[in-house]
């Protein structure tokens, strides 16, 4: 992956340092939720998800706490000057141009997010943001959350990318592209629409719908792929499949499998490894948003 002509966006929050973030209670341990459940936690919930501390609701109400949710005691945003900063900065500086060009066709303005870059844990407008959650996007405050040493974990405990590469970097990349993915749903009606839905609907049917939400995320990723290549040529052999194979491994069918051992498809909330690489592939090849309507998909 090539970031030379990639713009840069300064609206990073970094917290990595401590600023506007929390420490835990007792080092390893969160109130009553060791880090071993936070882990298998994470790995069932995580996947991209939307506001992930709900997952960490039903694990221990009774002993956990949380820092005050509001986030409107923002940080200063700038383009950190460190090798990740820079990344997530180029990154982040395509999603911003090519999102404000695609939205422009239809009338719409593109009004782009906060990345908040933290270690450890920070707050958000949805609650706590603990690395074990995995990167999320908070509609409450329209912030991506990103601990950055998850692209570690990418490598090592999901094996989504080979360990060290440089096309690693196009993972990372799709990561963030899928967080801007629920944003511009956002914009856009569909996360308040859904979660009206969800509301109405049971546990099962509230999950597939979530799993067609996330389908959707994964798509607007290979959009964002798609006109970004268009512009600035900057995807290298082995990216894309790179992407394909994080996407693989991010799918619930394997994350769940990882965790309990056997796969529950009526708990999926994110998609199989075969949808997520299917939408990714879909937006990746259209470059278009028409393309991603899951939502009408006789077939995920």
């Amino acid at each position: 992956m090539r970031l030379d002509d990639l713009p840069r966006s300064e609206r990073i929050e970094d917290r990595r340092q401590g600023g506007g973030g929390f420490s835990l209670p007792g080092g390893a341990r969160r109130s009553g939720i060791g880090i071993g459940t936070l882990i298998v936690l994470g790995l069932l919930g995580w996947a991209l998800g939307i506001d992930p501390s709900v997952l960490m609701q039903g694990a221990d109400t009774s002993s956990r706490t949380q820092p005050p949710s509001d986030s409107k005691t923002a940080g200063r945003t700038t383009a950190p000057g460190d090798q990740m900063g820079e990344f997530v900065s180029a990154v982040l500086g395509s999603t911003e141009v090519q999102w404000q060009k695609i939205l422009a066709q239809y009338g719409k303005t593109y009004e782009p997010p906060i990345l908040v870059m933290f270690s450890g844990a920070t707050r958000s407008g949805c609650g706590a943001a603990e690395s074990a959650m995995g990167p999320f996007y908070c509609p409450n405050d329209r912030k991506v959350y990103l601990d950055t040493s998850f692209f570690r974990d990418l490598e090592r405990r999901f094996q989504a990318c080979e360990a060290g590469s440089k096309s690693c970097q196009f993972s990372q990349a799709y990561v963030i592209a899928h967080e801007i993915g629920h944003h511009v749903q956002n914009l856009l009606g569909v996360l308040p629409k859904a979660q009206q839905l969800q509301q109405r609907m049971d546990k099962v049917e509230g999950n597939q719908l979530q799993v067609r939400v996330e389908l959707q995320a994964d798509c607007f990723a290979g959009v964002w792929a798609n006109h970004s290549q268009k512009d600035w040529q900057f995807i290298e052999p082995g990216d894309v499949e790179a992407a394909m194979q994080t996407a693989s491994a991010i799918g619930d069918d394997r994350l769940q499998r990882q965790a309990q051992g056997y796969v529950v498809p009526d708990a999926f909330t994110h998609g199989s490894s075969a949808q997520r690489t299917r939408w990714f592939m879909t937006g990746l090849k259209s470059g278009s948003i028409e393309a991603c309507d899951t939502f009408a998909a006789d077939q995920l």
